[in-house]
């Protein structure tokens, strides 16, 4: 079981040594664990530093992408490296590095897909009451939105399983965590949490220029989101709004009709026709809309389809490359024993990381066959890599 700690960086020079070394080096039930830093085109020695203290691997974005970008670029780059549990921990260090285990313990156990951290906003001090509110009522409509059961919709410490990674697609520009926390409910992925302690931040957020900012950014990724994955609902609900009004007006123009006609009114003579226009107009507006829901729908299908392709096509391609690196595990293995049994030459040692293109794809099978002829001409050899195979 292979453990990757992704940490989305943008100068986070004077804070990065803390995060690593933070991290546990040692997890019950995690064989390997392994840090990647993703730099968002940072301008300061922040790589430099994390290199120096352990981190494993790196990727560099040649600009500011933005940290939705960056957390999509970690997903990509986890899965390729062979990670089955995923960890998203921020470079301010926020998230104490000694809360990963218990972060992890549902996938672990095989309770959950999507594990999120639960700062409990209420209790942090250094957060205003007014930010405190705001946390609270957007956490709220993304419950409502995702349907699911998270209270701190947008912590930035969260554990994907490899099922749930493969299927976490960004496509908003601003942040990832409302946007893949809706995806996973939608899309019926088993979204737990798990509470933990925060350390105090002593820089101002680089994500967004103010709370007004930053509500404007997420309310317009949820609606998005929503819109996405629900949108003969959403057109439904918007159909449903002018068909009232629309309806309200049009009973009001069908009573002062009757009431004419029956004399209510007696000499004073009320019109109608503002509000039969009105109301005849929302009342199409309504039926418009209802079919935009419609035609919606059905392209949500054929996006889902496409979702689908999409995750199997990324499915094949993970188990493609874990095959090969079985392939080059065994070749080395044969390796060693031909050069061990002292018969003819053996194809060259060294590791050979990938078979994308034809060239590299001819050079391996030049070399399994270098290597079959050099079982083949030692018996012993032949025999113990039958029984191996």
């Amino acid at each position: 079981m292979k453990l990757i700690i992704q940490i989305p960086v943008l100068n986070e020079q004077d804070s990065i040594a803390d995060v690593i070394a933070d991290i546990p080096r040692h997890i019950p039930g995690i064989d390997e664990i392994a840090i990647l830093i993703v730099d968002d085109g940072s301008t300061d020695d922040t790589v430099a530093i994390a290199r120096a203290h352990g981190a494993h691997q790196v990727v560099q974005h040649t600009g500011n992408k933005g940290l939705a970008a960056a957390f999509q670029t970690g997903i990509d780059t986890a899965l390729a490296l062979g990670a089955d549990i995923i960890v998203n921990t921020d470079g301010d260090h926020q998230y104490p590095g000694s809360e990963i285990p218990r972060l992890i313990a549902p996938i672990l156990s095989g309770k959950a897909d999507y594990v999120i951290g639960d700062r409990q906003v209420q209790t942090i001090r250094h957060f205003s009451l007014l930010k405190r509110v705001l946390q609270h009522v957007g956490s709220c409509v993304v419950r409502w939105a995702s349907e699911t059961n998270v209270p701190d919709t947008v912590s930035g410490f969260r554990a994907l399983s490899r099922e749930a990674a493969l299927r976490t697609f960004v496509t908003t520009e601003f942040s990832y965590t409302v946007e893949n926390l809706i995806q996973a409910g939608k899309r019926r992925l088993v979204v737990t949490t798990v509470p933990i302690r925060t350390n105090p931040v002593k820089r101002p957020s680089k994500l967004h220029r103010g709370n007004w900012h930053f509500i404007k950014q997420q309310g317009a990724i949820i609606a998005r989101t929503y819109a996405t994955y629900e949108p003969l609902k959403t057109f439904s609900y918007i159909a449903g709004l002018f068909f009232l009004c629309g309806a309200g007006l049009l009973l009001r123009a069908g009573y002062i009709f009757i009431g004419r006609r029956a004399g209510w009114f007696g000499d004073a003579s009320p019109t109608n026709q503002q509000a039969l226009l009105v109301g005849g107009i929302l009342v199409v507006m309504a039926f418009v809309a209802f079919l935009i829901g419609l035609l919606a729908d059905r392209v949500g299908g054929v996006r889902h389809l496409q979702e689908e392709i999409l995750y199997r096509i990324r499915a094949m391609d993970l188990a493609h490359t874990q095959w090969q690196r079985s392939i080059i595990t065994r070749i080395e293995q044969l390796e060693q024993m031909a050069e061990g049994a002292e018969r003819q030459t053996t194809a060259p040692s060294g590791l050979f990381t990938y078979a994308n293109t034809e060239e590299q794809q001819r050079q391996l099978a030049s070399r399994l066959e270098r290597l079959e002829q050099a079982m083949g001409s030692n018996p012993l050899l032949h025999h113990a890599g039958e029984q191996d195979v």
